[in-house]
């Protein structure tokens, strides 16, 4: 990304050992909107990743490689993408799984809400197994979901649907500067905290602010999903959360 074209809005895509399942068809379909830009973050691929990345970038001057010297997980993937993005200039930024696990028109589609309306700070995806929408999701996992997300509603004190969908487009504001200040808690519920950050910054956002937008399309993708031992981790992190921040106002207790 040149100093003389800064990008009004840029697609974070965290990816590790991706090799196998980057499409790079698909993920071309974002560039056809001229104000969006792709930046790769390889946390620490040990396949081909990294090079099938650069390869890409090398021929498209609206896609960038940021490479982690070794990798920290997925929140902090996200976090240093975000930061670099916010850097370069960014005037909206968003999170966008490597697995396409929803199609690129629905993250095209959200990214044109929050331009369209002002009011929209933060608009997540989310999962919603509605009549007209082709939500594929198994039954375990729909259940294990809602259930992560009943503690994560209370944890938050607002009614959240969905804080795990790995797409979520973001207005550069000073409550999502501040709360990328540090690394997050955890590699996989980091929206949880970061969600908890917007909430209750030095400069906090209001529940008016932040919308969630059910998703058209979603479906699963093979080696995607938490392993038992991961989700059973994800809900210990999620109780760490709730204990770091259990101060007054959600800030977090002091080091």
């Amino acid at each position: 990304m040149s100093e003389t074209a800064k990008p009004s809005a840029v697609v974070v895509i965290p990816c590790y050992n991706e090799a196998s399942r980057l499409d790079f068809d698909r993920l071309g379909d974002v560039l056809q909107n001229r104000t969006m830009r792709i930046l790769f973050v390889d946390d620490g691929s040990t396949d081909r990743t990294a090079a099938l990345l650069g390869e890409w970038a090398a021929t498209n001057p609206d896609v960038a490689v940021l490479q982690l010297p070794a990798n920290g997980g997925k929140g902090e993937a996200v976090r240093a993408g975000l930061l670099h993005a916010i850097e370069e200039g960014a005037t909206i930024v968003a999170y966008y799984d490597a697995d396409l696990a929803s199609p690129t028109d629905e993250l095209v589609r959200i990214y044109e809400l929050v331009v369209e309306r002002p009011s929209i700070n933060v608009a997540m995806g989310a999962r919603v197994a509605l009549l007209g929408s082709q939500i594929e999701r198994s039954r375990l996992r729909h259940y294990q979901g809602r259930v992560f997300a009943s503690f994560a509603s209370l944890l938050l004190g607002v009614p959240v649907y969905d804080t795990q969908c790995g797409l979520k487009v973001l207005r550069v504001t000073p409550a999502l500067s501040a709360a990328l200040d540090r690394p997050f808690m955890s590699r996989w519920v980091f929206d949880v905290e970061l969600l908890m950050r917007l909430l209750n910054g030095p400069e906090p956002l209001g529940v008016d602010d932040i919308v969630e937008v059910p998703l058209r399309e979603w479906r699963d993708v093979r080696g995607s999903s938490l392993s038992m031992q991961a989700r059973l981790g994800a809900m210990t992190d999620l109780a760490r959360i709730m204990f770091t921040y259990r101060t007054k106002g959600g800030r977090r207790s002091p080091d």
